[in-house]
């Protein structure tokens, strides 16, 4: 299994510990990573991290397709890509409504497969370079040739001439999301994995790698992000833990649209989220941080006295899961991982 670092600002500051990703660096890391919400940007981090480091993989997980046109996006992703010597892995999400509305303030989009795919469609063209870009789509018109237009627009070609094959990660969480992504794109970055119920995962994929005739499954990049925290005293360390859950369960969208808490009911913990959601929307979130249990922290994360985390670390190295990235700012936890992934 290869581990990578989720590494990046996530919070009020813009600061990445840099101690941490050169030690990642040293202990044979795979890759690090950032994300973004509605604070500091992905590609700035990673690129800052980029600069620093010499053989680490720069991975996104998330940009935000929302606040980037595709063109855009591929001219980061394609200047990132050769500065740091093609180390690059693009990883894209939608985001949520809350997010998108909320801060971006534009539409989220009611077809959001259909926007997915003509997204990464225009990506891959302008990384190919086989032709001026051109694209007709329900989301995208390129040249655009709306009733505002001034109709001077002109298909272009990216004057970078840059990777063709820069890998593509989507951040999927629903059952046909996932399955897009086994279609159209090289990994899948999770969020919240149970190792225990990889099945419910796995079968959505397989409907898109069956959509795919010839696709190379076995080169296939199951990414999942894992919390892990080194110690004894396991209350303490599982308090941000649930923090996290109750957030994304109750918070992060509306009572019947949280792409979040659907995903995490259908890995078992259908009550537990139905009670979690209850009391964040009704303004009890202290409640909704009291009603995570033990063992939802404990089907997602590595938590614990060193035996305990070896133990569980078992079941990941057995589950299809590829790329581990752990999220932790302790030292001891990545020297840990990198010894059980080495074992």
């Amino acid at each position: 299994m290869r581990l990578g670092l989720l590494a990046g600002p996530i919070g009020a500051t813009a600061k990445v510990d840099m101690d941490l990703v050169l030690e990642a660096e040293s202990l044979g890391f795979d890759s690090v990573w950032n994300s973004e919400a509605w604070g500091s940007d992905a590609i700035t981090s990673i690129s800052w991290m980029a600069a620093k480091t010499t053989k680490l993989k720069i991975g996104s997980s998330i940009v935000q397709m929302l606040a980037r046109t595709p063109a855009m996006t591929a001219m980061s992703a394609m200047t990132l890509d050769a500065l740091s010597g093609g180390r690059l892995i693009l990883g894209l999400g939608l985001s949520g409504p809350q997010v998108i509305e909320g801060w971006h303030g534009k539409p989220f989009p009611k077809k959001p497969l259909t926007y997915t795919r003509e997204y990464i469609t225009i990506l891959r063209a302008i990384f190919a370079r086989e032709e001026k870009l051109q694209f007709d789509g329900e989301y995208f018109q390129i040249p655009y040739k709306g009733d505002d237009a001034l109709g001077l627009g002109k298909p272009l070609k990216c004057i970078l001439r840059g990777r063709p094959d820069i890998p593509i990660y989507t951040g999927s969480i629903t059952p046909r999301s996932i399955a897009q992504c086994g279609e159209i794109c090289d990994g899948l970055s999770l969020i919240f994995t149970n190792p225990d119920k990889f099945d419910v995962v796995q079968k959505s994929l397989d409907r898109g790698f069956a959509r795919s005739p010839g696709k190379q499954t076995s080169q296939f990049d199951i990414a999942a992000t894992v919390m892990v925290s080194v110690g004894d005293d396991l209350d303490a360390l599982r308090k941000p833990m649930k923090a996290q859950l109750s957030l994304y369960i109750g918070g992060m969208g509306a009572k019947d649209k949280n792409f979040y808490k659907d995903y995490i009911s259908s890995l078992g913990f259908v009550t537990e989220c139905e009670k979690i959601q209850d009391a964040y929307l009704a303004g009890r979130p202290k409640e909704a941080l009291s009603l995570v249990p033990d063992q939802l922290v404990d089907a997602f994360y590595l938590v614990g006295p060193k035996e305990r985390i070896t133990e569980r670390f078992a079941t990941w190295k057995d589950s299809p899961v590829t790329s581990m990235l752990l999220n932790t700012q302790q030292p001891e936890a990545i020297r840990l991982m990198a010894e059980l992934a080495d074992s």
